[in-house]
């Protein structure tokens, strides 16, 4: 999905200046101290201003002195306190967040100039998913094996409360945001009349976004391969099974990279097939009406004289011969209203299925024939050629239908229109400032990442609330937020595209979480060899990715009731990862 940014470069000036004056206010409220007791056994005068004290050498202090946090870096701020490490929190997450709207900006104006392909399909994911895998690297890399063990449940919940918030909290605010009246099939566009109607308001999507939530579904099979092991008592099995599902996440990483980078070709291809099936359902239906009688006897044989008077019809030159220019005024005559159809693509469909002699004409002789194989396709394949007798007009009405249907289901006008790629003013200012969109975001994210996950750590230690807690809660918030934001206001142009292309973008996000960024964590605990002791979580990322998954993959309309179970799912998964760590002692 697309999120137009309008970030201008003065915009983007003023929010680096008040990301450094959030750094520089930082380190001195943190490192600020009140002036100390003149008469403290480790202050000196140094003889010339009575006033002014020399503090003696770090060494020979008191072991307690001696209990400070460590510097990131050497220079970055650092405290043991409470409201310290929540203000370092507020400040760091907030410069994650930055770091985030800088990739997100930086990649879409990249998508203007590119376009999609490799760009929209492989760097886009990626990049959104970087601020997320960025920190899941730098907790597992911090200090020796049992710091960093220590450390890696702030990956671990992150990547969970990231995955739960994005699917939860954030598909349910879109719900709501982009509902509009609900018909038999579909939501209508930018009508909103029945307010907050339960089952007669919400949002529907094309069939792609079902397949976005069913590949969603299938990247949690990495979770399940390092999870089950866990059963056992072996530690080698558990550590090849942390093996195995790197490779296989790896792997599945891979082929969803590729399949986005081939799904506009795929799209064009279904698209193509479902107008195909519509102009086999518009001619029968015309021809239908237009007719004399039955096309097909009691015998199922084709009537030929009510073909051979339906042929006729269109043979305006009375050749015996359909050539393209009576095909085309037959499709002229039939007004494909519902689709956008060109009547050149639709005369050379025609074409396909009917002249069989290749010779660009239609005798009578393939004009029966091919009459006969359409109706049969309209009649769900059945065996033979056999005629519904008075209820043909009804079987081609619903064929007409279900055709009709399954074209808006794909969101052909809409994939059109992406396609139609418009000039971009001044390219390559657009590239530079794309470029160094990136490279900023990229430097802010991981210089950041760092001190972000020390203090999750430290106030962690400081207040006795476990890390992963803190993780899953406040640090999807800094990460995601850019993102959450976007998504709700592209939501709020209650349109079946806008909402499909929401949707799709959160499930992809979802599906980047537990493929990139289980990549990087189940790399850190085979190389560090750290221990997998992650059910809970790993459950809860489970029933989450099923419970919505499975919801969104066979259904495309999606009434006000369902954001409730979306809620209900985001205090369930804190209160499940609660009960099972700290009542039940899973580990």
């Amino acid at each position: 999905m697309i999120f137009q940014m309008t970030q201008k470069p003065t915009k983007m000036a003023n929010t680096i200046l008040l990301s450094l004056l959030l750094c520089v206010i930082t380190i001195t409220v943190v490192h600020s101290r009140s002036l100390p007791d003149p008469t403290s056994s480790d202050l000196i005068s140094d003889g010339l201003h009575t006033p002014n004290y020399l503090r003696l050498n770090p060494l020979s202090l008191s072991a307690e002195a001696e209990s400070t946090c460590e510097q990131t870096y050497g220079f970055l701020p650092c405290t043991t306190t409470v409201l310290g490490n929540l203000f370092l929190i507020i400040t760091y997450g907030y410069l994650m967040f930055v770091s985030a709207t800088y990739l997100s900006g930086g990649s879409e104006l990249l998508l203007q100039i590119l376009g999609p392909g490799v760009i929209g399909g492989l760097f886009l994911p990626i990049l959104g998913a970087l601020p997320d895998a960025m920190l899941i690297l730098v907790s597992g890399l911090s200090g020796t094996k049992e710091v960093a063990q220590s450390q890696v449940s702030v990956g671990m919940g992150l990547l969970a409360g990231s995955t739960v918030m994005l699917i939860t909290v954030i598909w349910g605010s879109c719900v709501i945001v982009g509902k509009c009246d609900l018909r038999e099939l579909a939501a209508v566009d930018g009508q909103d009349t029945k307010g907050f109607d339960l089952t007669g308001s919400g949002v529907s999507t094309d069939i792609w976004t079902c397949y976005a939530a069913r590949i969603m579904a299938i990247s949690i099979i990495p979770f399940i391969i390092v999870q089950l092991p866990q059963l056992l008592s072996s530690s080698s099995a558990r550590r090849l099974a942390v093996l195995i599902a790197l490779i296989v996440s790896v792997s599945m990483l891979i082929t969803y990279c590729v399949y986005q980078v081939f799904q506009p070709w795929i799209q064009r291809r279904k698209i193509a097939y479902a107008k195909h099936r519509h102009v086999i359902s518009g001619v029968l239906k015309h021809l239908r009406q237009r007719a004399l009688g039955r096309l097909l006897n009691d015998q199922g044989e084709p009537n030929e004289d009510v073909i051979k008077k339906l042929f006729d019809a269109i043979d305006v030159n009375k050749d015996s011969h359909l050539s393209r220019s009576e095909l085309k005024a037959l499709i002229i005559g039939i007004r494909f209203d519902e689709i956008d159809l060109d009547q050149d693509d639709a005369v050379e469909k025609i074409l396909t299925d009917f002249d069989t002699s290749h010779d660009s004409l239609i005798s009578i002789d393939e004009f029966k024939t091919a009459i006969c194989k359409w109706l049969n396709v309209a009649k769900g394949g059945r065996p033979g050629c056999a005629d519904a007798g008075p209820q043909t007009i009804n079987v081609l009405h619903d064929y007409h239908e279900q055709t009709k249907h399954e074209h808006a289901l794909l969101g052909a006008e809409e994939v059109q229109s992406d396609e139609i790629v418009e000039g971009v003013e001044n390219p390559k200012w657009i590239s530079f400032k794309a470029g160094m969109m990136l490279l900023l975001g990229a430097i802010i994210a991981a210089a950041f990442a760092d001190p972000l996950v020390d203090a999750v750590d430290n106030f962690s230690d400081a207040t006795s609330i476990p890390t992963f807690f803190i993780s899953f809660i406040a640090l999807p918030l800094a990460t995601n937020s850019s993102e959450a934001v976007s998504a709700i206001i592209f939501s709020s142009r209650k349109k079946i595209r806008t909402a499909s292309l929401t949707f799709s973008e959160l499930y992809g996000a979802v599906t980047m979480n537990n493929v990139l960024c289980l990549s990087v964590f189940l790399g850190l605990v085979y190389a560090r060899d750290l221990t997998w002791d992650f059910s809970s979580e790993v459950l809860v990322i489970l029933i989450v990715c099923l419970v919505m998954g499975g919801f969104a993959s066979f259904r495309t309309r999606f009434p006000l009731w369902t954001c409730s179970v979306a809620y209900i799912l985001y205090p369930f998964s804190l209160a499940l990862v609660y009960v099972l760590d700290y009542v039940f002692g899973w580990s």
